[in-house]
């Protein structure tokens, strides 16, 4: 740990807000850590909790845009867009369709695949040094295929994972998958194993981490929603501002820097951060049940379905689907069900009882499924972790350790170029 540097405030509380608020930590500063709800209530509560650098490649891929067509037609598909006289939206969907090929894919994967790497290392020095209790396993994780077909598709994929980004699978035909994994129903085509891949218990993470954060001093604030910030100008123009304080409903919080890790919440604080940036809620649902008494022993990925089930050691999940609906808080029973649905076409023992929770969140999305982890181009001292897609759990360690560094003044461990707000 360095010396003291200062005070910083960093505005989430989610995942990516606490990991922020334990690198700057470590690196000597003091830190208030404040959240419009409850630490770690939001998208980091109840996802699928993988770990996975297998998930190199975006969202926006060949042929993808087409998915989304499907999208904005189809009554019960996984990926669901409700149209809506939103223009953000549709620009949102227009800059996704440009991306929508094969060199930005590439390009893309290498700055997401650089934050999976780090934060699968990071995770395993943090859960021992912090003594983080998550229900962290290590096992791997396992995408099923229910036909040949899907089969056979995504071992193109996994040769360019492979090939352009050394992440190779080992292909599990039928007959072993069924010896490999019980739980499967007999007859699926086969599967793709990635053993690198870990998987933990969202909830407990966060529980445990709010609990060492506090134990280092880190100020965490609750029910205290961020409204403006206060700023000194140092120039002619808006652009060399210095803020030196944010107002918030619980009074103004001064500081000699400030992180706004809001997620989805980003794209609505444009006129305060002084950017628009191009971040969509993508609505995750998830059903978290006992476990069931014939239960997975991997972590699984039911491709064909778009649906993620994970055995945790004490509960189960179900858990995926995308839904672009705003930020519409209403529990969608339809995408439930497909949830349900998709796990009953796989599993002989689709779903434990009793049911603990029925739960959705908002992932914040980014056309190119990159996050944006930069300074803020207004400001001199305010800065940005957010949008990291479906993978803000995967990719938290990286993203806070790197947040450290930059603002530290220290050489960052990945190239931060990726992740310009300006790219």
């Amino acid at each position: 740990m360095s010396s003291a540097q200062g005070r910083v405030v960093v505005i989430g509380a989610g995942v990516i807000g606490a990991a922020c608020a334990h690198y700057l930590q470590r690196a000597g500063w003091k830190v208030t850590l404040i959240d419009r709800g409850e630490f770690g209530k939001a998208c980091s509560h109840a996802n699928c909790g993988y770990v996975c650098p297998s998930h190199v490649l975006p969202l926006a891929s060949p042929g993808a845009w087409r998915t989304g067509l499907h999208a904005l037609l189809a009554r019960n598909a996984a990926l669901k867009i409700h149209p809506r006289l939103d223009w953000r939206l549709w620009a949102w969907l227009l800059q996704f369709a440009r991306r929508c090929n094969r060199r930005d894919m590439l390009q893309a994967a290498v700055g997401i695949q650089a934050l999976l790497n780090s934060s699968r290392i990071l995770y395993e020095e943090l859960i021992a040094s912090e003594r983080l209790d998550c229900e962290w396993q290590t096992q791997g994780l396992l995408f099923v295929f229910q036909t040949p077909r899907g089969l056979r598709h995504y071992a193109q994929i996994d040769r360019l994972l492979a090939t352009r980004f050394a992440r190779p699978a080992r292909r599990i035909d039928s007959a072993e998958l069924a010896q490999l994994e019980p739980a499967l129903k007999p007859g699926l085509a086969g599967a793709f194993l990635y053993d690198s891949d870990a998987h933990l218990r969202p909830d407990r993470l966060m529980r445990s981490w709010h609990q060492r954060l506090v134990e280092r001093q880190v100020e965490i604030r609750e029910h205290c929603e961020f409204l403006d910030i206060h700023h000194r100008s140092s120039g002619s123009t808006k652009r060399s501002s210095l803020a030196h304080a944010i107002r918030t409903s619980q009074g103004d919080l001064e500081a000699e820097h400030f992180v706004f890790a809001t997620g989805a919440w980003t794209a609505t604080l444009a006129r305060p951060l002084g950017i628009r940036l191009p971040i969509q809620p993508g609505k995750g649902y998830s059903i978290t049940t006992d476990r069931p008494q014939l239960c997975p022993n991997y972590p699984l990925i039911l491709e064909e379905h778009h649906v993620a089930i994970t055995p945790m050691q004490t509960g189960y999940r179900i858990g995926s689907t995308m839904e672009f609906a705003g930020f519409d808080a209403t529990l969608n029973r339809r995408r439930l069900e497909l949830l349900r649905q998709g796990a009953r076409e796989y599993l002989r023992e689709p779903e434990g009882t009793p049911v603990r929770e029925e739960w959705f969140g908002w992932r914040p999305m980014t056309p190119d499924g990159l996050p944006y982890i930069d300074r803020l181009p207004r400001w001199k001292n305010v800065w940005l972790a957010a949008g990291h897609n479906m993978l803000g759990l995967s990719m938290a360690p990286a993203t806070g350790k790197l947040i450290a560094e930059l603002l530290s003044g220290e050489r960052p461990h990945l190239d931060p170029t990726p992740y310009r707000c300006h790219r």
